[in-house]
């Protein structure tokens, strides 16, 4: 594969997409809009990533090109990695469609964690290129180094998981870029696996007064019940969608390791904002709570969780909520749990136990 082109050079582009890539020896250039970046990147001429918790040597990157969008030339490249905010993708597209040439096919992967990233980006570029659009889950937390101008603290995330049947005809030379066949089933996934995880330690740390996101991520009675959560969500997950096993551990374990590190600065209040979103039916609650009570197992974790999220007291909307609904409301109106039901009745269960404490 030729030159891969990275556009954003910011702490997912610099700090993860670019250590992938390195990390298969591909030859990659940087594009971004903030000429001084640039400039920096052009004269340090490299960078490190060091990983949080010291779990492997500090990894260089380095013979890379960077160029702003004055200079980006795509004619030797026919995949781009897309680093930019959800906010940000319309501009981009935009200035590709001034870049791209018409004769030539390109491959390109949107690396942002918003709605809908690839649709964005493709109405921006609009019509008349030989395109194929894909969109991919960032899992890897990067920051900035402090006291140094490019250097990125990151986690050691092996994978950029993207959606395969957006990408006809593309094969990675990479192990660290995965093409996903059925990727709507992975963002399931990744919810009832990460996305519900957080929610398990936010919600269960609110409950014992933590504040810093670490705290939770060491309690042993917390850390208990979040092994028994991943234990039977790994089971049921691999029964439904035909995981292998080994795979869906591997995935578990990651997510584990991003959220009880030590090393990674967080906050319960961040995690577990917005509880109505939290809450719904097919979110990161209640969609598991009910596929693994499907599957004849009591959920009792996320049964717990969902109970402390009712209990959780902060933020504007959801204190509003509060004040006009009960905890039985609430769970008919924004969870679809009814009374009579099994989990209905345990979540109100467990909301008047932990009340009491």
């Amino acid at each position: 594969m030729n030159k891969i082109m990275i556009i954003g050079a910011g702490k997912t582009g610099r700090g993860y997409l670019a250590r992938l890539l390195k990390e298969s020896d591909k030859e990659i250039c940087f594009v971004d809009k903030d000429a001084a970046l640039i400039q920096k990147l052009q004269e340090k001429k490299s960078f490190l990533i060091h990983f949080f918790g010291k779990v492997r040597e500090d990894f260089e990157v380095k013979d890379y090109s960077a160029v702003t969008w004055e200079d980006a030339d795509f004619a030797d490249t026919s995949l781009i990695l897309v680093s930019v905010g959800g906010t940000n993708l319309t501009d981009v597209g935009v200035k590709l469609k001034e870049k791209l040439s018409k004769g030539h096919h390109y491959d390109i992967i949107t690396c942002e964690n918003s709605s809908h990233p690839a649709q964005v980006l493709e109405d921006a570029i609009g019509e008349g290129f030989d395109l194929s659009i894909s969109e991919s889950t960032v899992f890897c937390t990067t920051i900035e180094t402090e006291g140094t101008e490019l250097d990125i603290n990151s986690e050691n995330y092996p994978y950029l998981q993207c959606n395969a049947d957006l990408l006809p005809g593309f094969v990675s030379d990479m192990p660290g870029i995965r093409p996903l066949k059925d990727f709507g089933d992975f963002l399931t996934r990744k919810l009832y696996t990460y996305n519900a995880a957080s929610c398990v330690l936010a919600y269960l740390g609110a409950v014992k007064g933590y504040t810093d996101y670490r705290d939770a991520g060491k309690d042993p009675e917390i850390l208990k019940k979040l092994d028994q959560n991943y234990e039977v969500t790994n089971k049921v997950l691999c029964e439904v969608y035909g995981y292998d096993p080994k795979d869906q551990e591997e995935f578990a374990a990651l997510s584990r390791a991003k959220f009880t590190s030590q090393v990674i600065v967080d906050t319960v209040d961040r995690n577990a904002r917005e509880p109505q979103r939290k809450l719904q039916d097919k979110e990161r609650i209640i969609g598991p709570m009910k596929l693994i009570y499907e599957h004849g197992v009591v959920p009792e974790v996320l049964i717990e969780t969902a109970a402390a999220a009712l209990l959780y007291d902060k933020g504007d909307a959801w204190l509003e909520i509060k004040k006009s609904h009960t905890p039985g409301k609430i769970l008919e109106e924004i969870c679809n749990l009814h009374p009579g039901e099994f989990l209905y009745e345990e979540v109100l269960k467990k909301y008047e136990e932990l009340s009491s404490l």
